[in-house]
């Protein structure tokens, strides 16, 4: 069976990929975007597989048996480099431009034992301006047998020469069922916790798999929300002290807003079925299991607190994303949450 089936959900990229190598019409750089832990990653070193697979007949390839294959998916191949994005001291990502020149030096060279030299750049909207003009030389004179795969958020980070020399392929995030369905039958999770999991992924089908491997992302969640409930029973007096406490950690803060950002979306959904536009909340709800708390809230406040909250909460993780004042940024976000009755 061939290793095409570890990319989940994503089936038309699947076929064009692999129709690009039945027909011999590979391209020499593709921009692979979407969403961290769509399926990105997994679907460039597919790819990379597939490209380099000894399986002699190609609708076979990747075969996910022979030596190719195996050390791909290794990550040890000689010829396939993965290239990550450098973390700095306060959690920023960025690909900086010795990795680029390192890289193309790498790349300058022969293959080893591979029918292609790939190159998997992660992130590549993280790239510094210098690692990015470095990178477009080799765009523009790539060196024979090379294919490059980029990986990003979103096609529009990118440097528009870039981009427009790359084939775009954009990933979309999974359905809750496919995630649980898939959690279920190919990793073997339990009905109740696939559930969970699956609805609090947002279409992310690898945070889903690292969450039911990792006991620590739900564990970081339940102190996120005790964090949001603890600021919405009390005063302002004690949100300040809150809001400094959370200053302290400015590393944790994405984290914290993002899954405060997710309640505060079923909060406005739940809302919004307060006034009579009724829908099935299994079906569009992430925090399931925090079903009665959200009503409950629901319940107490009007659609427009409901709605500024989330606006507020959207701001201040834009806010904090372009290194504006910390504390500021969570003293104005808690006294925009509405007051206990």
């Amino acid at each position: 069976m061939s290793l095409w089936n570890q990319v989940i959900g994503h089936e038309w990229a699947v076929e064009l990929l692999s129709g690009a190598i039945t027909h011999e019409r590979v391209g020499h750089a593709y921009l692979i975007t979407g969403p961290d832990q769509i399926g990105k990653t997994t679907l460039a070193r597919t790819f990379a597989q597939a490209l380099n697979c000894q399986h002699e007949i190609v609708a076979e390839r990747p075969c996910g048996t022979c030596r190719s294959c195996k050390l791909i998916g290794q990550d040890k191949h000689l010829d396939v480099k993965i290239v990550t994005p450098e973390v700095s001291g306060r959690g920023k990502m960025s690909l900086k431009i010795d990795q680029i020149r390192a890289l193309q030096q790498d790349l300058n060279l022969s293959a080893y034992e591979g029918r292609y030299k790939v190159a998997i750049l992660k992130r590549f909207d993280t790239a510094t301006e210098g690692a990015a003009n470095a990178f477009l030389k080799t765009l523009e004179e790539p060196p024979n047998n090379v294919i490059l795969l980029l990986t990003a958020k979103d096609p529009d980070t990118i440097m528009a020469t870039i981009n427009s020399r790359c084939r775009n392929i954009g990933l979309r995030p999974l359905s809750t069922n496919l995630i649980e369905s898939s959690l279920q039958s190919r990793w073997h999770i339990d009905g109740a916790q696939s559930e969970l999991l699956a609805h609090l992924a947002d279409g992310r089908l690898g945070w889903a798999v690292n969450a039911s491997k990792d006991n620590t992302i739900l564990t970081e969640r339940d102190t996120h929300l005790e964090a949001l409930y603890e600021a919405i029973a009390h005063n302002r007096v004690k949100r300040f002290d809150i809001a400094d406490k959370l200053s302290r950690k400015a590393e944790d803060l994405p984290y914290v807003l993002e899954t405060w950002l997710s309640w505060w979306r079923d909060l406005n959904i739940l809302a919004q079925n307060t006034q009579g536009k009724q829908i099935t909340l299994s079906d569009v709800i992430s925090n399931i299991d925090q079903r009665e708390k959200l009503q409950t809230y629901a319940h107490s406040w009007t659609v427009e607190q409901a709605l500024a909250s989330l606006k507020q909460t959207n701001l201040a993780l834009w806010q904090l994303q372009r290194n504006a004042n910390t504390r500021l940024a969570l003293e104005n976000l808690l006294l925009t949450y509405p007051l206990p009755q």
